[in-house]
């Protein structure tokens, strides 16, 4: 993959850790230049420090905000030239029972899983669109495709994430521009790494070991996934040799759904 991505520019929300962090990493080694976008700055400093033979920028954004995603989205223009790859992994994860969550609950989701996307598409399609010329991949999840008790609306704004890729594909794909969908299952980043041990301290250790065998039992390679096992689906739907793939959901779950 050395220089496959010289000279292009990408944009990545959730950008500072985990997932987004591993496929800017990749990018990174493929000589492309980076925007890093999260809404937490040490992480986003930190970030753009360790990448390799990297021109990164680190941009602080809520991207549940329109304002500061169309600002972040300008200032990687001004000082990049241009977005030509855009990753969406931002998001945030619940654990809760439908009937004990509440609105707040799913407003919040939305706006970062959903909302957040739908900023970012419509600020950076338009360029791309112009250039003819452009990459994007969202993470969803595969409890999005088959549902998953306690993360009723977590997979509902993914769902809704791969209905709005592939509808938008249809839309604009006479432009050059493909748009797909990355679908991980339980991969082990800081954000389900939280999550777990939120559940450990709830539940005490014997029955949260008892809970962590049963997952297992759920992947055929028996083992979750790691950020890298998904930044690699990601890099290839990035790049030029997957320039007839557009408006598809690829999972990376290690056999957890077979659709």
């Amino acid at each position: 993959m050395d220089n496959e991505f010289n000279g292009k520019v990408a944009f990545i929300t959730g950008g500072a850790r985990g997932i987004g962090l591993a496929a800017a990493s990749a990018l990174a080694a493929g000589g492309a230049k980076l925007a890093l976008v999260d809404i937490n700055a040490d992480a986003l400093n930190q970030a753009c420090a360790g990448l390799p033979n990297a021109s990164a920028i680190g941009l602080t954004t809520d991207i549940s905000k329109p304002e500061q995603v169309e600002h972040a989205v300008g200032e990687t223009i001004r000082r990049l030239g241009r977005i030509d790859i855009f990753i969406n992994s931002a998001a945030i994860l619940a654990d809760k029972l439908f009937l004990e969550s509440s609105f707040q609950d799913w407003d919040r989701m939305f706006k970062i899983c959903l909302y957040g996307t739908m900023s970012c598409l419509s600020a950076i399609l338009p360029g791309m669109i112009e250039r003819r010329y452009g990459r994007v991949i969202c993470l969803a999840s595969d409890a999005a495709r088959v549902g998953q008790a306690r993360l009723s609306y977590y997979a509902a704004a993914k769902a809704a994430v791969i209905a709005l890729v592939k509808s938008v594909a249809q839309e604009i794909g006479g432009s050059g521009v493909t748009l797909n969908v990355v679908s991980p299952g339980a991969t082990n980043t800081p954000l389900r790494q939280e999550r777990e041990q939120n559940l450990r301290a709830q539940m005490g250790e014997e029955k949260y070991q008892r809970r962590v065998a049963t997952v297992l039992r759920m992947y055929p390679l028996a083992r979750l996934g790691e950020p890298d096992d998904i930044a690699s689906a990601i890099v290839f739907l990035a790049s030029d040799r997957a320039s007839w793939i557009t408006g598809q959901v690829l999972s990376v779950n290690g056999g957890f759904v077979m659709p």
